[in-house]
């Protein structure tokens, strides 16, 4: 078993973080989402399809309680070229994996400006092969506070601090993890925002808001079961059980808004750390598919509270 060093924690958090940033604390009622990734030095890439609908289903609005329905599904086409370790059946058993994502969430007012939100659900991460087994399913649950003060409550510059713990079963981290995120508008034409898996600087581009520029350093990764589970290139040490990804990115983003609701973003990036591999459920490396940094390019159109 692979003892976990300082990195392996760090990189863990991120990963982890990047679930309750997906729903829990998301505004989206509805996104639909293209990435591309073509990668430098070889001729891989990677294309993912995303689709997002919440359901916000009011409970008491004065005490902001509401049951949250969430239901997601992403594609992942992985294309591998000119590799000489995996074989074509090995190639085909991991470029399409499916990640298909149901989950309720909960929130009520404990205070003034305090939220509390609680959510669990479960997904499917896997290249479903064959239908469902146990191993594909990974089970979610999140614990959050919101403390927001908005302009008009006394507020120049108005902030929002989200605090709280993230669980998921992946093969791997089996322990909660702890999530913060801190948002202010120092400038009535600029906002930043850290916290993990995003920090950014955003530039309003006109007085009524509906353009902004974007600096950004974020997180993007995937994760998915290898149902028939293989050995790469007669090394019997590691068996190769899933599949993953993780890209630490910086570039720059715009936004455009149709309305208050609706807009158009895209993101072009360069990843500063990639790690694209085959691993066991212990997390120990059976194969690397691609680990050099590469361009990053995502799009696509939201509606939001």
């Amino acid at each position: 078993m692979q003892h976990l060093s300082f990195k392996h924690v760090f990189i863990g958090m991120l990963l982890c973080l990047l679930l309750p940033t997906a729903s829990a604390q998301t505004t989206d009622i509805a996104r639909v989402e293209y990435l591309y990734i073509p990668f430098s030095g070889s001729d891989n890439s990677l294309q993912r399809y995303r689709a997002l609908l919440q359901a916000p289903i009011p409970i008491n609005r004065e005490k902001d309680q509401y049951f949250v329905i969430g239901l997601e599904y992403r594609y992942i086409d992985i294309d591998i070229e000119n590799n000489l370790v995996l074989t074509q059946q090995q190639i085909e058993s991991v470029n399409s994996l499916h990640r298909i994502e149901g989950y309720l969430g909960y929130t009520f007012r404990l205070k003034e400006n305090w939220i509390m939100g609680i959510r669990g659900g479960a997904r499917i991460n896997s290249n479903l092969e064959t239908s469902v087994i146990s191993d594909d399913i990974i089970y979610t649950g999140a614990a959050y506070v919101i403390i927001d003060h908005k302009e008009g409550e006394g507020v120049s510059k108005p902030w929002r601090l989200i605090m709280g713990l993230n669980y998921t079963s992946t093969p791997g981290r089996n322990f909660p993890l702890p999530l913060i995120n801190y948002y202010r508008e120092f400038h009535p034409d600029w906002t930043y925002t850290i916290g993990v898996p995003k920090m950014n600087l955003r530039r309003y581009l006109n007085t009524s808001h509906k353009d902004a520029l974007q600096a950004f350093v974020t997180l993007d990764n995937f994760f998915a079961n290898i149902q028939n589970n293989f050995f790469v290139n007669g090394n019997l040490n590691v068996q190769a059980e899933n599949i993953s990804m993780t890209n630490v990115l910086a570039g720059l983003g715009y936004e455009h808004y149709f309305t208050d609701h609706l807009l158009y973003y895209g993101y072009l990036a360069h990843t500063v750390h990639n790690e694209f591999r085959l691993r066991d459920n212990e997390r120990e490396t059976a194969y690397v598919i691609d680990n050099g940094n590469s361009f990053y390019f995502r799009t696509g159109i939201k509606f939001k509270f």
